[in-house]
């Protein structure tokens, strides 16, 4: 089922730096969709880094549990994701479908099946096909170089209205490093790690143990601070790659300005593509960005502004352009954490709407009003007990989102 574009969505898909050492392929696995490539492949130079950080929801899939499972080696020489069917809860047959698929794309790069990694995303619950998805492997195996990087972004869709990605460049060693990013979600957003599927690529040479200390980091103040709907994934996965082509000294020690340096370009790629994601949450037609201050610690600001972003009503409330601020209240109170009434400010789109226990005197809902009629849309909430803050991205809640989540596998 097709949706119209996001009014969010960018003007059209950035150009993104080319990244030395990687070769990328699509192709059609016939599993699920017509008419459209649903697999990529990308194959790495040999000694290419690899990092990751995965779902924490206790179901997950058959490709996370293959990347955990080898994750520990530190190197990659491919990826292979398939959209459409998600391996999840598929048993032995699953299992069988990701050890084919990894053969397959060994055998076409002489590699260890162990440095091949694997990501499904579609439907829950159904076996996937491992002939077709070994099969259209050997094929994408056989035309590397010929897609780009917005061809592979295109190719993991499911109900994105969107591809997305980003790029940056950084200084490391003396040497221009680059970043490129692609990612997919649009709904079972509520990452508590990444954000369904999403994939960072460097030219950079960095060790295996410096990149997943980046890109653990990073995840936490990027794609685990987006929420559409409050639902973690069975497949979210966020994989980086470092192939190493940019020359540049491998950087070694986390605590390096090298390391600093290649983090703040990876921050930027992905911050992008988080917010992208929020952009596009499913019947989507407005961006929040909810800031905390003043909490007990960082943790519990972190806590409030999902709750906040995570609210139905407040969501809702946001769609129809309602300045009801107190279903912001409602969500600060409910989130657990310490709280107190008479010291809790509220503000939306720069105007304070309540302090001290109670609204405003003299409070206008007109300029909240037409704030709240925009496609970006700000709360900000200050508990006043402590120096803890966060900030979180959400959307609107639209009955769009009943449409495509109720008619998903038709």
């Amino acid at each position: 089922m097709s949706h119209a574009v996001s009014p969010l969505a960018p003007a059209s898909f950035p150009a993104l730096p080319a990244i030395g050492g990687m070769r990328l392929a699509t192709t059609l696995t016939g599993m699920r969709y017509k008419g459209r490539d649903d697999m990529f492949f990308a194959a790495f130079a040999p000694g290419t880094s690899v990092a990751g950080v995965f779902t924490s929801n206790r179901m997950p899939g058959v490709p996370v549990d293959w990347c955990r499972r080898h994750l520990g080696g530190g190197r990659a020489r491919a990826l292979v994701v398939n959209a459409g069917n998600a391996n999840v809860f598929t048993g032995k047959a699953g299992a069988a479908a990701c050890a084919a698929t990894a053969k397959a794309a060994a055998a076409a790069l002489g590699c260890k099946t162990g440095e091949v990694f694997l990501s499904s995303t579609g439907v829950i619950g159904q076996v996937p096909d491992g002939a077709k998805l070994a099969a259209a492997t050997t094929a994408a195996s056989l035309r590397l170089g010929t897609a780009s990087i917005e061809d592979a972004a295109r190719a993991m869709m499911t109900t994105d209205t969107f591809a997305k990605g980003a790029g940056a460049t950084a200084r490391v060693g003396g040497k221009t490093v680059r970043v490129a990013g692609i990612a997919k979600g649009s709904g079972m957003i509520a990452p508590a790690m990444a954000t369904m599927l999403a994939y960072v690529f460097t030219d950079a040479a960095v060790s295996p143990a410096v990149l997943q200390a980046i890109l653990k980091d990073v995840a936490a103040r990027t794609f685990n601070a987006i929420t559409v709907d409050g639902d973690t994934s069975t497949s979210d996965t966020l994989l980086a790659f470092a192939t190493g082509a940019a020359g540049n000294k491998a950087v070694s020690k986390a605590s390096s300005a090298e390391a600093a340096a290649l983090k703040k370009a990876i921050e930027a790629v992905c911050l992008d593509l988080a917010i992208q994601v929020a952009k596009d949450g499913e019947g989507a037609q407005k961006l929040v960005q909810v800031d905390v201050t003043g909490a007990a610690s960082d943790k519990a600001a972190r806590t409030i502004g999902m709750a906040i972003a995570n609210s139905p009503l407040v969501k809702t409330a946001i769609a129809a352009a309602d300045a009801n601020w107190g279903r912001i209240v409602m969500a600060v109170g409910k989130s657990g954490e310490k709280a107190d009434r008479d010291r809790l400010k509220v503000s939306v789109g720069g105007t304070t709407i309540a302090r001290k226990g109670m609204p405003v005197p003299g409070y206008d809902e007109a300029p909240v009003a037409a704030h709240m009629q925009g496609r970006d849309v700000r709360i900000a909430v200050d508990i006043g007990l402590g120096k803890g803050k966060a900030r979180v991205w959400t959307c609107d809640l639209t009955h769009a989102y009943i449409d495509i989540n109720g008619s998903y596998r038709s």
